[in-house]
């Protein structure tokens, strides 16, 4: 890729830069050395850390050379919050989850080769500088009132919590990583998130105050949804990169259930492949919207991307055999109870199964159906399904052979109809 800038560009990944022209010269002319920051708040990076990722990535494939910073200083302070004030995590838990965020930055880019990527931990210089010399040397630097014209001091300042000192010095200290790293890696550089363009620019600001010389700064923009919702969330909780926080199986099918409306834009953000071929796969989904073509290679790449091929097999497979489309009993353990786990459920002691339990009640049980007569019913009718076996009396029970292994215990997954899925637990 020559044009690397253009690119990010088309696919909507540039939402601001400092000097653009500059920036576009430098990317086309010479190899950068450029940076990213992941601080580590929690003990996984989420999806909007992917599009941090992805794109480091890019530019790494266009023959820059990428740090990834993992932020085991910024990480003991916190990034203001337009909601308020951060809980401080224990010193070990935050080491804890650098050495987690680092194994999750380290899948991504390339550790081998004429550009190969770099991790590095603003701990390791941030610990040795003393407050006095902070002050003196970075703090005198940045000018108090730019400081509080950034969007989420100012907005914290106007509410009842106010803002600690602590937080207020954060931008100060990612400044000073930049004109660190400007220092021993020769970056010139740094990207991140639109919401974090303050602090992107104070490194900015520094290295010019204090070196003497221009460099630079792009954000992304925030990926939102058509439909008003906050990107990266569903109905349990944030899609993290985690298999163990988000399963394989979960996280496919949050690309599956992309919206129309937005899964073009998402593929142009997540998806490698050409702007060519996308735009091909976008004319085809427009002509055929209901065979979700366009869902279906986002969830491919992403998937695959994150968590590997093997993986997004399984999870394929699990979603088909939910509804009759595979064998339940090909999936292993995790999987199966990765694609049961968001289904209305009940439970089935273990002990009731010597005598059989009645199907019509596991179907109330699990909230698929609200009565006996009902269940009762969907069976005469045909439209009753156990682990996607078609029941065939009214008097037929659940025993111990239908009980599938998750990881979690057993499971017997129910079906009323083509659609309505549900689940009951053997549990004791």
């Amino acid at each position: 890729m020559t044009d690397v800038f253009s690119d990010l560009k088309a696919r909507g990944l540039v939402a601001v830069s400092t000097d653009e022209t500059a920036l576009q010269t430098a990317l086309d002319e010479e190899s950068l050395t450029y940076y990213v920051g992941f601080d580590p708040t929690a003990p996984s990076l989420h999806m909007g850390n992917l599009v941090q990722l992805i794109t480091a990535s890019r530019l790494q494939q266009a023959g820059h050379n990428p740090l990834a910073l993992v932020g085991g200083a910024t990480g003991l302070i916190g990034d203001p919050r337009m909601s308020g004030e951060r809980t401080l995590n224990p010193r070990e838990i935050v080491e804890e989850w650098v050495g987690k965020i680092r194994a999750q930055v380290e899948r991504f880019l390339d550790f081998t080769g004429p550009n190969a990527a770099q991790v590095v931990n603003n701990y390791d210089w941030t610990s040795e500088i003393s407050a006095i010399d902070f002050l003196r040397d970075i703090g005198k630097h940045f000018p108090v009132n730019r400081m509080l014209a950034k969007e989420s001091v100012s907005a914290r300042l106007k509410n009842e919590s106010g803002l600690s000192f602590t937080e207020f010095s954060y931008q100060v200290l990612q400044g000073n990583d930049y004109l660190e790293l400007y220092r021993r890696y020769g970056c010139t550089l740094q990207t991140g998130g639109s919401d974090q363009w303050g602090n992107l620019t104070s490194g900015v600001d520094l290295i010019r105050r204090v070196e003497a010389t221009s460099v630079h700064a792009m954000a992304t923009p925030l990926i939102t949804k058509a439909d008003g919702t906050k990107f990266g969330k569903t109905e349990s909780g944030t899609v993290w990169l985690d298999a163990s926080l988000t399963s394989p199986y979960a996280f496919s099918q949050f690309w599956l259930n992309a919206d129309d409306r937005d899964v073009m834009k998402y593929l142009k953000v997540f998806s490698f492949r050409p702007l060519e071929e996308l735009e091909a796969i976008g004319a085809e989904f427009e002509a055929a919207p209901h065979t979700r073509l366009a869902q279906k290679v986002l969830a491919e790449d992403v998937t695959t991307l994150v968590h590997g091929r093997e993986q997004y097999d399984q999870a394929i497979a699990a979603a088909a055999a939910l509804f009759g489309g595979g064998e339940l009993t090909s999936l292993d353990p995790a999987t199966l109870g990765a694609a049961t786990a968001e289904l209305p459920r009940g439970e089935v002691p273990a002990a009731s199964l010597g005598a059989g339990v009645p199907v019509a009640d596991a179907f109330v049980t699990a909230g698929i159906v609200k009565s006996k007569g009902e269940a009762r019913r969907a069976i005469k009718d045909g439209g009753a399904y156990v682990n996607n076996v078609k029941v065939t009396g009214e008097e037929q029970t659940l025993t111990a052979d239908d009980v599938l292994d998750t990881a979690g215990g057993g499971v017997v997954l129910l079906r009323r109809g083509k659609k309505t899925l549900g689940a009951v637990d053997i549990v004791g």
